[in-house]
């Protein structure tokens, strides 16, 4: 067998093609949903990321307010930007791109964010109601790949899941959604301190692997028709590219293909669904904050 390849790309661009017309209905009511993202510093990967995220606002007919700060900005400066963008009622979404310099704590930024307009979803407030199964903003990557699991058919209910990887961006909030009664997978979290998790992910009908290593996963770890969801996002040198090196996931894309039923490819994959959650919680934040439905 060989498994059908996922593209995050089209399904993103699903996404964003939906939001888009609901950008323009509320632009009528009189509602422009803008999203503020603010880098420190010029970390590359960080600017490439930020870019990408402008771009998909423009697209989707939104209100870019991004705001680049120097590397060498105090803690407190920063909290007052925030302060500024948390009063001001033309914003509704608030991103700090991280990671950020080392002076700055990144856990006093994030909950300097009031909830309403964290559209990242990694206030303790965002964290606590995605436990608690209330309505909140969820952060973009978990689900967006709650929306390729659905968009792929691949069923979740009485399903074995296996998150590889704990981190509060994705592996965590992961785990919680999975064993949501609306999705209803009996879920374990794998990590550094796992021991055989090959004997525990041959038992899985869906890994999602979030650990930021390539070959973390091998097809001798993955059951027959098992459907794999690859988080991961690393260079690895290759000469023969312009750039000097090529992206690779944390699975070995090529051998596990042959023996899962469903895979995302990196790129291409999960990372398209990123950013498309993001303009997805900035409308929801809109609409949330004007009291208006598109």
């Amino acid at each position: 067998m060989s498994a059908v390849i996922i593209d995050g790309k089209a399904v993103a661009a699903e996404v964003k093609a939906d939001v888009a017309e609901k950008v323009r209905k509320l632009n009528e009511k009189g509602v422009e949903p803008c999203l503020a993202v603010v880098l420190v510093g010029n970390n590359p990967a960080s600017v490439s990321y930020v870019t990408g995220k402008r771009k998909a606002l423009l697209e989707a007919g939104m209100v870019d307010r991004s705001i680049e700060l120097p590397e060498s900005i105090s803690e407190g400066e920063l909290l007052s930007e925030i302060d500024r963008l948390n009063k001001d009622p033309s914003v509704h979404g608030i991103l700090v791109q991280l990671p950020l310099p080392k002076h700055i704590s990144e856990e006093k930024i994030t909950n300097a964010i009031v909830p309403e307009k964290d559209v990242d979803g990694f206030h303790p407030v965002s964290m606590g109601n995605l436990l608690s199964g209330k309505k909140g903003f969820i952060p973009c990557t978990p689900h967006g790949i709650l929306v390729l699991l659905e968009k792929a058919g691949i069923e979740t209910n009485g399903k074995r899941a296996v998150v590889i990887g704990r981190s509060n961006i994705v592996g965590k909030p992961m785990a919680v959604l999975l064993s949501r009664k609306e999705y209803n997978a009996t879920v374990t979290l794998c990590h550094t301190g796992t021991k055989d998790i090959a004997e525990i992910t041959r038992q899985a009908d869906i890994i999602v692997v979030a650990s930021g290593h390539p070959g973390t996963l091998t097809a001798d770890m993955v059951k027959e028709g098992a459907a794999v969801i690859d988080v991961g996002v690393n260079r690895i040198p290759d000469s023969s590219k312009k750039s000097g090196f090529r992206l690779v996931g944390d699975a070995d894309f090529e051998s596990i293909k042959e023996k899962a039923s469903f895979i995302t490819p990196v790129p291409g994959g999960v990372g398209p669904m990123t950013i498309a959650m993001l303009i997805y919680n900035t409308l929801e934040a809109a609409e949330n904050l004007a009291g208006v439905q598109a």
